[in-house]
């Protein structure tokens, strides 16, 4: 019987008949496995694979931060060093930042979220295997730029934040800051990557019956930090371009001289640079309210109070950014709005450590080995958020700005923050990881050694702030009294350091040399360790249906195992997952995703080729490696798995599915919607970057731009018309797809369409745009202009990949391939080329 809506809304159906389990895991283990050696690595898109991968690699980089820090810290430990030079300290210095920052933290809880969501939520993988798959070659590869930049000698020494004008041609006159610019630049696409597949997995991946509001925390936590990284991380992006513009091409967007504003670097950078302190701060808050109930053997106190919590971090957290710029001379009625904003945010902070706190008395603790982390949380983080209120005052703010007192914050924030939670984390889940027992002593050891260095290296360098001390100074020859202080903190450095490595070495020893390790062996209530240790690639035989996401995770193990589940083993030897809707999970439909590849390692190489030909300032080959890029995806497009057949698939008794959603969304185009959210926010930082250089910067007026209006205006409108039919065309398709119509001569007409307007749009730029170097005014309606051109050439490009597919007769009812993906993205270009029109008319008026 076949019922794929009303068997999936109406009262859950029974699970599968039990099975052999052996057989099911053989049939399963056939289809999601990696292939063997190093071919089976550098193909493998398994999620658990490529969690492992993220979470080793992280470590590998915190080394190389750890090492940097420990020579910072030689180097301070004097009042006269002569241990660096100068130029050698900056760039440790702002390597140190910047490992932490973009290779360490963000793909640490990339990785861990990668690994834990599928098993958490009952499904067998994520949304987007080949897209995780790229993520992490591009990490990978943007890393090694960095860490090679370093060992050069041309590393970037402005600063983790790079501000302007020190990181401008001018100042910086070699590669160092265009390797930083373009190498963390790189690197986003893999966070940008993580967190569309993180938020389409969490949102219509879940177990059917698994509700938003009863999904674990943990979900809801990276949830409201892959929505964050969509919004915060394309101001950073966007400002690492402009900048890059500038050095390369003269575009002056932050030279006063020529209309530009250092500021505007400043405003883009914290835009991001706030929200960074929460998007790390959350993933680890989720890993607290995942073990301290476990360890208390109750369940978490304030369960709603939390997610609401979570959502007004998320909210309040874009609304701090002059947080960090109190002392650049803005108005003080903005002052007193962030001043009190940044104190506001710690009430959802608070709500979250009470809850945990009434946890710990409801429950009976267990002291092992994370709780031992749990406590080292609780020290440091509140201390941190208690300097982080002084901080937020702007009278002290002014006192204390830029100096040690500072750093001694950030350090508490942070490694109280993110690294002891992460390091219970770890803890906790590497039973699930290796299937082996840690060796006893050894992590009691290391927590004791962390914490004791730790707070000896930055307790004390609070008191050389409130001193005076200035950061990112090398020597202090005129300074006696913070010689002692500095000397203490370095010691304390030093056994900091000795402490993580003890760490890392019990996670080494662990993997290698512990004995195996029972199943559950916390007795955990979560899906995650209700499989075999260490996990399969596919997790579960069969999805967990509601009667068995409501037994604790020992009493669902067999029956999974078993089949008794939704959609057990892999009978048509593909790798299949069950699709839910957003809110109450009700199973939508099947999806089939792609097997190993290679592909994912092509792309990010040729992106790297790319990043590399920018550095050598070949612009014009760099340009032709768009090409193969676009050759790539379009491969990678043409090799989505298709079903064996048109049938529906038994998912359960009474439950049947199709493989292609004839009703609702499919996962690309969750996909495509999450990627243009985060465009948009691009697009809006691009438009504020337009207003605040036209209204706010006190550079030199803009010169006269007298284009010839009846021109341009009658070339804007027909480039619109255009891009509008083509949308229109788009629409058309669709519905005559739905009545198994022809669509051949409609797609052809929409992409004769898009080609015409890339064509006349091109002709306006070139014959009309003022040279873009002359003022700033002129660059940003410059770099508006080519986002607009960027996003006609993709729809052109998308548009006649859809001819392609109607001519190889791809396109048929309930076959829409990629014509509704490129609908919606036709009409967001529509959107925005006409507000960058709109923009650039509003900027020549204005002037």
């Amino acid at each position: 019987m076949t019922t794929p809506v009303s068997g999936a809304t109406g009262t859950a159906p029974p699970g599968n008949a039990p099975r052999e389990a052996l057989l099911l895991h053989r049939e399963l283990d056939r289809v999601w496995r990696n292939d063997p050696g190093l071919w089976g690595q550098i193909t493998a898109v398994s999620h658990t694979t490529l969690g492992l991968r993220f979470i080793a690699t992280a470590f590998v980089f915190f080394g190389i931060g750890g090492i940097l820090a420990m020579l910072i810290r030689a180097q301070l430990s004097t009042q006269h060093s002569a241990f660096l030079d100068k130029a050698i300290y900056n760039q440790f210095f702002t390597m140190h930042g910047s490992i932490m920052m973009f290779l360490f933290a963000i793909p640490l809880l990339e990785g861990l979220a990668m690994y834990l969501l599928p098993k958490m939520l009952g499904t067998r993988d994520l949304a987007f295997p080949r897209l995780s798959a790229l993520g992490y070659w591009c990490y990978l590869l943007g890393g090694t730029i960095l860490v090679v930049a370093l060992l050069a000698g041309v590393a970037p020494g402005e600063g983790w934040f790079m501000y302007a004008p020190l990181s401008g041609r001018t100042y910086s006159p070699g590669v160092n800051a265009d390797i930083w610019l373009l190498g963390v630049t790189f690197v986003e696409i893999s966070a940008l990557s993580a967190a569309i597949e993180l938020m389409v997995s969490i949102l219509r991946l879940r177990a059917p019956g698994m509700k938003l509001t009863q999904m674990p925390l943990f979900a809801w936590y990276i949830l409201g930090t892959a929505a964050m990284m969509l919004a915060g991380f394309p101001p950073l992006i966007l400002g690492s371009v402009l900048l890059e513009l500038e050095r390369a091409f003269g575009w002056p967007f932050f030279d006063p001289k020529r209309g530009g504003d250092p500021l505007l670097w400043q405003h883009l950078f914290w835009l991001f640079g706030h929200p960074e302190v929460y998007i790390i701060f959350l993933p680890a808050a989720g890993v607290l309210s995942t073990v301290i109930p476990a360890l208390c053997r109750t369940r978490i106190v304030g369960y709603g109070a939390i997610v609401a919590a979570i959502l007004g971090m998320v909210f309040l957290s874009f609304g701090l950014w002059v947080h960090h710029m109190f002392t650049v001379g803005i108005p003080h009625l903005a002052l007193a709005f962030f001043s009190a904003a940044s104190m506001l945010v710690a009430v959802p902070t608070a709500v979250q450590i009470f809850a945990w706190i009434g946890t710990l008395w409801r429950g009976r603790p267990e002291l092992k080995l994370p709780m031992f982390y749990v406590l080292g949380f609780f020290l440091t983080f509140v201390m941190g958020g208690l300097t982080g209120v002084m901080l937020a005052v702007v009278p002290f703010n002014w006192q204390a700005h830029d100096t040690a007192f500072v750093t001694a914050h950030l350090h508490y924030v942070l490694i109280g923050g993110f690294v002891f939670p992460m390091m219970a984390g770890v803890t906790w889940w590497m039973p699930l990881m290796t299937g082996r027992r840690r060796i006893r002593g050894l992590g009691e050891a290391a927590f004791w050694i962390v914490l004791v260095g730790f707070h000896g290296t930055f307790f004390i360098m609070h008191l050389t702030g409130l001193m005076g001390m200035p950061r990112r100074i090398p020597t202090y020859p005129d300074n006696p009294e913070w010689v002692w202080l500095n000397l203490t903190s370095s010691f304390f450095g030093f056994v900091m350091t000795i402490g993580f490595a003890v760490f890392l070495m019990d996670l080494v020893l662990q993997a290698l040399l512990g004995k195996r390790s029972p199943r559950d062996p916390w007795d955990a209530p979560t899906l995650d360790w209700a499989m075999a240790l260490p996990p399969p690639n596919y997790n579960f035989a069969s999805i967990p249906c509601p009667a068995l996401q409501a037994v604790s995770a020992r009493e669902a193990m067999l029956p999974l195992a078993r089949g008794e589940g939704y959609l057990p083993g892999a009978p048509r030897g593909q790798r299949e997952i069950l699709v839910t809707s957003v809110g109450a999970a009700r199973p939508e439909h099947v999806a089939l995703l792609p097997s190993n590849t290679a592909l994912p390692l092509a792309l990010a190489l040729v992106i790297c080729g790319f990043v590399l030909l920018v550095l050598a300032s070949l612009y014009t080959v760099a340009a032709l490696a768009l090409v193969p890029v676009a050759g790539l995806i379009w491969l990678w497009a043409r090799r989505m798995p298709e079903a064996a057949s048109g049938a529906d698939i038994d998912v359960a008794p009474g439950l049947s599915l199709p493989v292609r959603p004839r009703l609702g969304t499919t996962l690309t185009l969750s996909g495509m919607h999450c990627l243009l959210f985060a465009n948009a926010t691009f697009f809006a930082s691009l438009l504020f970057g337009l207003a605040f250089l036209s209204l706010v910067s006190p550079g030199p007026a803009m010169p006269r731009w007298a284009p010839d209006v009846a021109v341009l205006g009658a070339g804007a409108a027909m480039v619109l018309a255009l891009l509008a039919a083509g949308t229109a065309c788009a629409g058309w398709g669709l519905a005559r797809l739905d009545r198994g119509g022809r669509v051949t001569a409609i797609l052809r007409a929409a992409a004769a369409a898009n080609l015409v307007a890339l064509l006349v749009f091109s002709l306006l730029v070139v014959g009309h745009l003022p040279d873009p170097t002359r003022h700033a005014a002129d660059a940003v309606r410059a770099a508006i202009v080519a986002y607009a051109g960027l996003h006609i050439a993709v729809a052109t490009l998308f548009s006649a990949y859809v001819v392609d597919e109607a001519r190889r007769g791809e396109l048929g009812p309930g076959r829409t391939g990629a014509l509704r993906t490129w609908s919606v993205w036709q009409g967001f270009t529509v959107v925005v080329s006409g507000l960058g029109m709109a923009g650039i008319w509003a900027q020549a008026v204005q002037a």
